[in-house]
């Protein structure tokens, strides 16, 4: 095992005494082809070219001296840090920090970042990247080969957002552009580079937490006057329904979840409270405002796609995780055939529960039914002052 391992975090700057005082003993030195060309670099250090972290580690394990690995900005940040000190390298490091992308990202854009989420895009990971930058107004994006900029703008079609583009941070090529999403693909851009996605509306940061503000509604399941002035409970909308639906799909940060028939758009609100992306649809354009008007209640975005179903689903990009609100069995088929991982619908008779089972266990879902009753009272005499019975239909996609 190495004597001694350093990680260096390195932004263009000069490097601090400590990091060049630790490059001077290094008998390895780990790092990209730009870290290795540094003139700090001892001639006499075995070289290793940083690809994958992993091997590299392994290598450091073996190595018997005193190791040093360069990496951009803050290591510990997303960074090498993570893989080194997994357990089955056993290494012990010390850590020379510099400023790390995000940091010099948003400095560049001259714009605080303590409410901004931050993601890593790889091309395994753009979609569920693309969903946050979606649901958020303030996304920092660290991209990689194939899941840049161009890529994220491709996916976010429908979205508008306001791009900071930053190139080669801290190097002679450095380069930052400021544009509207819809731009973005029509340009080649340099690796790496950190993007600052910048749109809609949402609760700011209140100086306490890191990350987007938990925003000013608390709990879920709310009651109807949260979200429309009609307050008496219909079939479909009542707050234990809903609850019962947003626990059986889970909606989660990265998700995209779509909500057909949207009605009062309690459900989409809430769902976007959770940090997924929501796209509401309705065929009624008095619905669709209703959802815009739930979501700036409750400080979320949602986009929302005036249309009828299932013909509108066509255009709309891959879901996690679906609600039907209204449209049927023959919703519920075209909604399965994009295969989410969970769907939940409901119905009012058991012929509609039996058919919207039904097309689900035929799109391959495990099925789960359940009939549920809810009465609200008066608390000062305990009598009925409504009840509403619905059957909840649920389907979750098994694991491959």
């Amino acid at each position: 095992m190495a004597d001694r391992v350093t990680v260096i975090g390195w932004d263009g700057s000069p490097l601090t005494a400590a990091a060049r005082g630790a490059l001077s003993a290094a008998t390895l030195v780990a790092g990209a082809a730009h870290h290795l060309g540094l003139p700090e670099v001892p001639e006499r250090a075995e070289r290793v070219r940083l690809g994958s972290v992993d091997l590299a580690a392994r290598r450091i394990a073996g190595h018997r001296g005193t190791a040093v690995v360069l990496a951009d900005g803050d290591p510990g940040f997303f960074g090498v840090v993570r893989t080194l000190r997994a357990p089955e390298h056993g290494l012990e490091v010390e850590v020379v920090p510099a400023v790390s992308s995000v940091a010099a990202a948003f400095a560049r854009a001259g714009m605080p970042w303590d409410d901004a989420r931050v993601v890593v895009a790889h091309t395994r990971t753009l979609r569920r990247a693309v969903n946050v930058c979606r649901a958020h107004p303030k996304v920092a994006v660290l991209t990689s080969p194939g899941a840049g900029p161009a890529e994220l703008a491709l996916l976010l079609e429908g979205v508008h957002r306001t791009f900071v583009i930053c190139e080669a941070l801290g190097t002679e090529r450095e380069q930052v552009t400021v544009l509207t999403s819809d731009k973005a693909a029509d340009h080649t851009w340099r690796d790496p580079n950190v993007v600052i996605s910048i749109g809609g509306s949402g609760p700011t940061g209140g100086g306490w937490l890191m990350g987007p503000d938990p925003g000013p509604v608390r709990g879920w399941g709310l009651p109807p006057e949260a979200y429309e002035d009609d307050t008496a409970p219909t079939p479909g909308r009542t707050p234990e329904l809903r609850a019962a639906q947003l626990a059986r799909l889970g909606p989660r940060v990265g998700d995209l979840v779509w909500d057909i028939g949207t009605g009062s758009g309690a459900f989409a609100a809430e769902a976007a409270r959770f940090g997924a992306a929501v796209i509401a649809v309705d065929a009624d354009p008095a619905a669709c405002a209703r959802a815009e008007a739930a979501a700036r209640r409750s400080g979320v975005q949602l986009q929302v796609v005036g249309g009828r179903a299932p013909y509108v689903l066509e255009r709309l990009p891959e879901p996690d995780v679906v609600r039907v609100g209204g449209g049927g069995a023959d919703v519920v088929a075209a909604c399965a055939d994009r295969r989410p991982e969970r769907i939940v619908t409901h119905a009012g008779t058991r012929d509609e529960a039996e058919a919207a089972a039904a097309a689900l266990a035929a799109g391959g879902y495990a099925v789960e039914c359940v009939l549920l009753q809810s009465v609200d009272l008066d608390p000062d005499t305990w009598s009925e002052r409504a009840r509403s019975v619905a059957f909840l239909v649920a389907g979750r996609r098994p694991a491959p």
